[in-house]
């Protein structure tokens, strides 16, 4: 009810005095009371929802503190799970190690009673080795007086026997082997031979019969052609050296077992090239240019090789074939060259044994005249050269000397000898045949690098062309017995990894130096 209305409606109707306050009075009171009851009423629901409230708070810390109790009590389950398991391993390892102790105690037992056997054994054998050293002493003694000889003359007398019945055996046996030699020597020599002709042939073939030409582009291979190949046959009609034009870039290849041929085809090409008219007639005009210039040049570089050795009076036959020597090379080795080394050792072999070095330069010089002949008769170089000589009228010691340097006909002056041997000093010098420069250098550093990668190891030198290794080593680093093992072990690897000629000596250096200055 609305109180204010209600009293407001009295004072309008001008109710008394009494009447008035009794009726605000009671007025009051009842709304007093409406808004107690009220507040009981919302005390009770605010009581309800508080009890509410906290029974759920109550329900809720009841369950976390189960939860935690639970998982206390799992993780102590777990301990307890872990320290059974624990107690059960360490009692099976007790168990074990009880056990292995008395396995121990009784396999010592077992090793006392082998030792004392073994003792009493060992005391056995020594004791019958005192009565064998006793009866064999005794039997020596009988032996010695009955032979009349003692132990050690009776050893010397055989091993003196036996070495003389060894001797007639090995006699006999090399006997037999040398006849067997000499029977199959000739038929095994062709074979060796055969088999190093087959080894190098493909090698020597493309030294002596092909020359690369270079051209600076591929369309220059056109011109050299020409239309329908008119040009390259009259260049191979003129030369006589066959041209082989392929796929190889900026590159011609000259092919002709004649050395001079293909020398006169190669400045011809290059001479056309260079001018840049190519055709038939221009090429046989050059060609024929060309060759006089090199007969020209031929002549010239005999007369001028004799002229640097101080050799003269040759026959200018002989003159001319040694200037052909310059566009030949054998095994990679240039003819011309080789005969000029030769020449030279050979005067410094003459003159050291007191002999003509005039007449062994001559020889030496002329040697290998028989492989630039104009011919091609089917004998050996060494004959031919033999029979040049003689033709041109040189000294007999000399003309033996050529014949006789590859043993084809016998030795009948000093001269040969040192012919021949000057002959193969200049061809199997390293690095002067069949051996490219590079390849050469490269093994001398494969030498160096394999001994220097050794510990302690300070340098290495190959010396005397790779034919000596020179090691130096640190003295505090190594002893002089580890420099002899060191050097053992250098020269076996050698030997295993590399491929070389003749034998390679190892020498290991150490050394102490103490050095001091006076000032």
């Amino acid at each position: 009810m609305n109180w204010d209305i209600l009293i407001a409606a009295i004072a309008a109707f001008g109710g008394g005095g009494t009447l008035s306050y009794f009726m605000w009075d009671k007025a009051l009171h009842k709304k007093r009371n409406g808004i107690v009851k009220e507040a009981e009423a919302e005390g009770e629901v605010i009581k309800k929802e508080k009890m509410l409230q906290a029974k759920e708070k109550f329900i809720q810390l009841k369950s976390e503190h189960e939860k935690y109790i639970n998982d206390k009590n799992s993780k102590v389950v777990a301990v307890e799970n872990k320290l059974k398991q624990k107690e059960s391993a360490f009692m099976q390892r007790r168990d074990e190690l009880q056990r292995k102790v008395k396995e121990f105690e009784t396999e010592k037992r077992d090793v006392e009673a082998i030792r004392e056997n073994l003792n009493t054994q060992l005391e056995m054998v020594e004791h019958k080795s005192e009565e064998l050293d006793k009866m064999h002493r005794q039997e020596v003694e009988k032996l010695e007086a009955l032979s009349g000889l003692s132990a050690d003359e009776a050893k010397a007398q055989l091993v003196e026997s036996l070495k003389n019945e060894a001797k007639t055996d090995a006699m006999a046996y090399i006997q037999d082997i040398v006849d067997e030699a000499k029977l199959t020597a000739n038929k095994e020599a062709k074979k060796v031979v055969v088999k190093s002709i087959q080894r190098v042939a493909t090698e020597t073939a493309i030294e002596n019969s092909v020359t690369i030409f270079h051209i600076e582009s591929d369309e220059i291979k056109g011109r050299i052609i020409g239309r329908e190949g008119r040009n390259i046959r009259a260049l191979e009609a003129a030369t006589g050296v066959e041209i082989i034009v392929d796929d190889t870039p900026e590159a011609i290849v000259l092919s002709a077992f004649d050395p001079v041929r293909r020398e006169i085809a190669r400045l011809a090409l290059h001479q056309l090239v260079t001018d840049g008219r190519i055709h038939p007639a221009r090429i046989e005009e050059v060609v024929n240019k060309v060759k006089k210039q090199i007969e020209e040049e031929i002549i010239e570089t005999g007369k001028r090789t004799c002229i640097d050795l101080g050799i003269h009076g040759l026959h200018s036959e002989l003159v001319r074939l040694i200037g052909k020597m310059k566009y030949r090379s054998s095994y990679g080795q240039n003819l011309l060259q080789h005969s000029r080394e030769t020449a030279n050792l050979c005067a410094i072999m003459a003159s050291e044994l007191g002999l003509n070095p005039k007449r062994a330069k001559r020889a030496g010089l002329l040697h290998d005249i028989g492989k630039v002949p104009d011919d091609e008769p089917e004998l050996p170089h060494a004959i031919l050269g033999m029979k040049l000589a003689e033709k041109y009228k040189e000294k007999p010691d000399i003309c033996n000397a050529i014949g006789a340097h590859h043993d084809e006909v016998e030795m009948q002056s000093l001269i040969a000898p040192i012919v021949q041997v000057c002959d193969a000093i200049s061809g199997a010098r390293p690095g002067a045949r069949r051996e490219a420069v590079e390849s050469y250098i490269q093994r001398l550093k494969d030498l160096e690098s394999m001994a220097l990668s050794h510990p302690g190891v300070l340098k290495t030198y190959a010396i005397q062309a790779g034919r000596e290794l020179r090691v130096i080593v640190g003295s505090d680093k190594m002893s002089d017995q580890e420099t002899e093992q060191l050097s053992y072990d250098i020269a076996k690897k050698i030997q295993d990894e590399m491929t070389y000629p003749g034998q390679i000596k190892v020498t290991v250096i150490r050394e102490t130096r103490s050095v001091n200055y006076a000032k």
